[in-house]
């Protein structure tokens, strides 16, 4: 009877230790998060998208496909400067925003909804808000296909987590606009025409399953490594039940044994 208890404790014991180092091993797994925003038109355009955003602490890995934008401004590939707006109510506007009913929602009117600049999304250089009109390193062409690895400040990262982040691309075929709106300079660069810096398409952040814009016939999140997530508590289940039935198997053989 003096000889069994130690044996138990010691069994027990690297049970729970081999939990703890399961469950010390998790937060390195949960700390990077992907998210997703499905871009949609905006202001009557054509373009539509998809944006994906991996998040390891301040460091963001993002990839974009974009279709259907305006090609040419001014005889040139059209740059469409786009931005992770933050700490607005976390939506995209709605024709209600079109406050002076000239048929667009210029960038503006559409900020109740998606907040200021938070973050500039660049092809090179600076990424801050001061960027976001920069017309030189902003993408450009009818089809945009984005990929970046950028540092967050710590306004776009809480915004991103709180589900308040909204990706907004800019610029518009000066063609689509109304007769009015035509006329009209940008509210932000008053040298430019509205169209150039006039919202184009806009998608919310949400948390993703996906590490990658998906392609082709790729499924959206059911296969591949859906669902390891779990992996570390399958393993922990193994490990106490495993556990358990040495001690149980320990306990049995010595009650044979006094028998």
């Amino acid at each position: 009877m003096k000889v069994r208890k130690p044996i138990y404790a010691t069994l027990a014991t690297g049970a729970l230790s081999a939990a703890a180092l399961l469950f010390a091993a998790s937060p390195a797994v949960a700390a990077t998060q992907s998210y997703q925003a499905t871009l949609s038109s905006l202001n009557n355009s054509s373009a539509s998208g998809t944006l994906m955003l991996t998040l390891d602490g301040n460091q963001a890995t993002i990839t974009e496909h974009v279709t259907g934008l305006a090609a040419t401004f001014s005889g040139a590939p059209y740059p469409h400067v786009q931005h992770i707006h933050i700490n607005g109510a976390g939506q995209c506007p709605t024709t209600a925003a079109d406050t002076n009913n000239d048929g667009v929602i210029n960038t503006t009117e559409g900020g109740p909804s998606y907040g200021p600049i938070g973050t500039t999304l660049s092809t090179s250089g600076p990424t801050t808000p001061a960027a976001g009109t920069v017309l030189t390193i902003a993408p450009s062409c009818a089809t945009i296909d984005y990929s970046r690895t950028i540092t967050l400040d710590a306004a776009t990262t809480s915004a991103i987590q709180a589900n308040k982040a909204v990706i907004v691309v800019h610029g518009l075929d000066p063609a689509t606009l109304s007769t009015k709106a035509q006329g009209e300079k940008s509210d932000l660069v008053p040298s430019l025409p509205l169209a150039a810096t006039s919202p184009t398409a806009c998608g919310v952040l949400a948390v993703s399953q996906m590490s990658a814009v998906p392609t082709g016939g790729v499924a959206t999140g059911a296969g591949g490594t859906s669902g390891t997530e779990n992996t570390g508590l399958f393993v922990l289940g193994g490990s106490l039940l495993a556990g358990a039935a040495v001690v149980f198997g320990t306990r049995r053989f010595a009650a044979a044994k006094v028998s």
